[in-house]
């Protein structure tokens, strides 16, 4: 693709003066919180077409899940609420952390970071229904929170359409419906996509903080901390900043505050590196990622249609990275990204929840919204009817035929 047609930048359009996307206006123009709810407002409004379109996504892959699950005499609710990790993240909520090590494979939930549990808890308490029913809710909520986020990165780069594909792309890929089950990547990808869109509007602070709560959510919330604060220390060669240096501190306080923690519980520093190796997860550069993928392409002769879905993600994911150096995307895009696929691909752990791992990174999307928005209707057309179809199959796929946990 022309790279002066997908190449990024960080300057606004000039019909959206002071920094952000046509119709988004930022925090300078608009002091106070009166002023922040009018922004917020004006940029939900912009945002209002890519959130119908994510709707629209998920519930034609909820549909399709519930057709399926009633013909498999299957509830849904139990799926989407309660199942594989959704039930590990009510565990805690409802009995809290081990207090040791231990020495069982797979069974120790200091793995899991504690921010979603414990919105959960706290949420519980002032809803009705049961703490499955909050987890699932609040994993809706902060699902249209990252849209709106995804929205907002793709609008100020390059505009409302791209944008709205890239809001779309993301609702619609092979593993969007954790999306909307009892999972923190939903939850995740909002504090990510608003956290990079805050650095590229240049307010370093608020993605400071949010990448500390992104740290808090998921063990990749270091890829988040990782893209603030390089580009904190980087506005430090333009000057001294305290307010760039207390952005670069604060950014990896949440991911740091919960290994020291965990380290502090079971009373060893590497407690939570420890954890990770009781469920397999090692770093390994990568040899454990290709002897699967190699697996799974040209020596099992009847390989699982979920772990086909798995290696071509992640083969695509390469691929889209490249493409987005290519196109010279903003540093911050560049680092989260690529530390999200050092983490995913270098890990020598489970391989088949590597698609969901990956679902955060919207970035490697932008390429493809690109050229979506350059292409044919009719061809764009096609191309995302064939997107959301092929979600909303392997979404029930993984579900309800695929064996083992999204």
């Amino acid at each position: 693709m022309p790279s002066t047609d997908s190449r990024p930048t960080s300057a606004p359009p000039h019909s959206a003066p002071g920094g952000s996307a046509p119709g988004v206006p930022t925090a300078r123009h608009a002091p106070g919180a009166s002023g922040l709810l009018a922004a917020a407002r004006a940029s939900l409004r912009h945002a209002a077409p890519a959130l119908l379109a994510y709707a629209a996504v998920r519930l034609t892959g909820l549909i399709a899940l519930a057709l399926w699950a009633h013909r498999r005499h299957h509830g849904v609710w139990p799926i989407l609420a309660a199942q594989w990790d959704a039930d590990w993240y009510l565990g805690i909520a409802d009995h809290g952390y081990a207090h040791h090590l231990g020495d069982a494979f797979d069974a120790n939930n200091l793995a899991f970071f504690p921010l979603y549990p414990v919105l959960v808890k706290a949420v519980a308490v002032l809803t009705p229904g049961s703490r499955a029913t909050t987890g699932l809710a609040i994993a809706v909520g902060c699902s249209f929170l990252a849209a709106w986020g995804v929205h907002a990165v793709g609008s100020h780069l390059h505009g409302r359409r791209v944008g709205v594909l890239l809001t779309v792309l993301w609702a619609a890929l092979p593993v969007g419906l954790v999306e909307w089950m009892g999972y923190t990547e939903s939850l995740f990808t909002a504090f990510a996509a608003w956290a990079l869109y805050a650095v590229l509007t240049g307010r370093l602070l608020w993605a400071a903080s949010l990448a500390a709560l992104a740290g808090l959510t998921r063990p990749t919330g270091v890829a988040v901390a990782g893209a603030v604060a390089a580009t904190a220390l980087l506005a430090l060669r333009r000057g001294f900043s305290v307010r760039a240096l207390a952005a670069a501190a604060l950014a990896p306080a949440g991911w740091l505050a919960y290994v020291g923690w965990v380290g502090l519980r079971v009373s060893r520093w590497d407690g939570y590196f420890a954890v990770q190796r009781l469920w397999h997860n090692e770093w390994d550069g990568g040899a454990e990622t290709l002897r699967r993928m190699r697996e799974v392409l040209a020596r099992n002769s009847s390989p699982e249609l979920f772990l086909i879905m798995v290696t071509v993600t992640l083969l695509a994911a390469v691929v889209l990275y490249g493409l987005s150096v290519g196109d010279r995307q903003p540093l911050p895009l560049l680092v989260f990204t690529g530390m999200l696929l050092l983490i995913v691909l270098g890990s020598g752990g489970v391989y088949f929840p590597r698609a969901r791992f990956l679902l955060p990174g919207f970035p490697l999307l932008l390429p493809l919204a690109l050229y979506l928005a350059r292409a044919s209707h009719r061809f764009r057309t096609l191309f995302l009817t064939a997107a959301v179809l092929g979600s909303a199959y392997c979404g029930a796929y993984m579900v309800l035929v695929w064996p083992s946990a999204p």
